[in-house]
């Protein structure tokens, strides 16, 4: 399912111990992994050659090391490090290697932080066609082989790409599928408790996973389970049964936005990559190009 994967690091704690994960995947694969490192003149105030040129040192030993370790593990690199603004600089890099998977560290925050976008990550889950996938580092219950694979759906085309992806993931790591989709009755208004209501909020739900199931099905992976959750938060209900069900990966859908929207959080995918216990593998939307 890999043949490539790119893994970009500063050489931080988090990022070594996202690694490791990075390493199970490729060596269940059979994958070659990309070792990246951007050497980001912007953190440096009015930096001169001296500055930027120990910045490219330390970058070279950062992938050196990583190297290292994935040769212990018999896993094959490709180091490289490069000067300029390392979220472009990795979303480049993914397109012109063919990359099949960006994998990187994210952080849960609190307060202001969880609403405005900064991270590298969070940069680049918003701008690359490759699959993200993403991993808290201080997360000490990482599963690989995945055996439980969870995909939220609404019915929407990157929901749908979503459910591919993770039948492919599915199939190769001899996983559970588990197909969810939850309705949120917070935002639907108090007539929602009509009986009526009720029934066509049932039916939609199930048409949604009906289709979600025959995607998959047709990637080769038959659902273990299909289920419908009715709650005032989506996002918290994802949480839920992530935990009741033991879940290994979780799988989402994602939209590539501009303007005002690449600042400020509001959508499921991002909520979860901040607060998913487990690692997210978000894959975008196809672009009208593709």
């Amino acid at each position: 399912m890999y043949d490539h994967i790119l893994f970009p690091t500063d050489g931080s704690q988090g990022a070594s111990v996202v690694f490791d994960h990075v390493l199970d995947v490729a060596a269940n694969h059979g994958a070659t992994v990309h070792v990246l490192n951007v050497a980001d003149p912007g953190q440096v105030f009015q930096p001169q050659r001296d500055v930027i040129d120990a910045l490219k040192q330390e970058g070279e030993e950062f992938v050196r090391d990583a190297a290292d370790r994935a040769r212990q593990r018999g896993v094959e690199t490709v180091t490289e490090v490069q000067k300029g603004e390392p979220y472009s600089a990795i979303v480049d890099y993914a397109t012109s290697r063919d990359i099949d998977l960006v994998a990187m560290p994210t952080h849960g925050r609190q307060g202001l932080e969880r609403f405005l976008l900064g991270s590298t990550t969070e940069r680049v889950l918003r701008r690359s066609d490759v699959p993200v996938l993403t991993v808290r580092p201080d997360d000490g219950t990482l599963t690989y082989p995945y055996q439980t694979v969870l995909v939220p759906t609404d019915g929407s085309t990157c929901a749908r790409e979503a459910v591919e992806t993770a039948a492919d993931v599915t199939t190769a790591n001899g996983a559970t599928l588990h197909l969810l989709t939850v309705v949120d009755i917070a935002s639907l208004g108090i007539d929602v408790r009509s009986d009526i209501q009720i029934a066509q909020l049932e039916e939609t739900a199930d048409a949604i996973l009906e289709e979600a199931a025959a995607v998959a099905e047709t990637a080769g992976a038959e659902p273990a389970t299909e289920t419908v959750e009715y709650g005032p938060s989506i996002h918290e209900a994802i949480l839920s049964y992530i935990q009741d069900h033991d879940i290994d990966l979780i799988v989402v859908g994602t939209h590539g936005r501009t303007g005002f929207d690449r600042y400020v959080l509001g959508s499921v995918t991002e909520y979860l990559v901040r607060t998913s216990p487990i690692p997210v593998l978000a894959v975008r939307e196809p672009s009208p190009e593709a």
